[in-house]
């Protein structure tokens, strides 16, 4: 009697193909998620695009514990990502041409993320509660709405008061953002508020004009506004499935 092997290669008249290892297959996007798939590599490199940063700093910015962020660090480095910038504690880490390289892949999921329908914001209220102005202050180059602000020429001067407060000038010009501490002079917006306000504003939790309106925000200027270049984050009552 024929073997269950034997019957079937008479019936198909040929061996099943085996399943190729995955590393044995060329894809673009899975050969780079094997260089830059790590949970905290993109998150690391977003932060030092900002500029160089120490140990400390970046775990304040991102709250990866001690452990984790030491051995990421290290392994960036290996890989040619970030180098460190003196030789002693108060080294900062700083990013190479090969780490630059990875900006426009940061910025396009940062776009993506915020122009998805989040329903878990709706279903937590109070994720980023910690979150703190700087956070997104420096996320707005990321967030740049290319088809709205290809050929605009404007600054917006950001004034914060309370916890986590300063002065942030938002320069987009020629479809580019860059976001700077400081004053920002012949500003040609300005906006004046609470830190923990400003953050609502920014995430889509506090309306705009209401908070002006009530005297909790004031604007200065022109008639441009954040939101006119900026996606903000999914709000509940956006979603019109309900």
């Amino acid at each position: 009697m024929a073997s269950g092997t034997s019957v079937l290669k008479s019936v198909t008249g040929r061996k099943r193909k085996s399943v190729p290892r995955p590393g044995h297959i060329f894809d673009p996007v899975a050969r780079a998620l094997e260089v830059i798939g790590d949970r905290w590599t993109l998150v690391l490199v977003r932060q030092l695009l900002g500029g160089n940063k120490g140990f400390q700093e970046l775990r304040m910015r991102t709250g990866i514990a001690p452990r984790v962020l030491s051995s990421r660090l290290q392994k960036l480095a290996t890989e040619g990502f970030i180098y460190k910038d003196g030789d002693d504690a108060r080294s900062l880490y700083a990013l190479t041409d090969r780490g630059r390289s990875l900006e426009p892949i940061i910025a396009s999921i940062a776009l993506w993320w915020t122009r998805q329908p989040m329903e878990q914001h709706a279903i937590e209220p109070d994720r980023f509660t910690e979150t703190s102005p700087i956070s997104i202050l420096e996320s707005l180059p990321f967030l740049l709405r290319d088809e709205v602000a290809t050929d605009d020429d404007v600054t917006f001067e950001i004034r914060l008061t309370g916890e986590g407060g300063g002065v942030w000038a938002v320069e987009i010009k020629d479809g580019h953002c860059t976001v700077t501490l400081g004053f920002a002079e012949g500003a040609d917006v300005r906006y004046t508020a609470d830190a923990r306000l400003w953050c609502g504003v920014a995430l889509g939790l506090v309306d705009a004009r209401e908070a002006v309106r009530r005297g909790e925000m004031v604007k200065e200027g022109g008639p441009q506004a954040m939101n006119h270049y900026f996606h903000q984050v999914y709000r509940p009552e956006d979603n019109p499935s309900g």
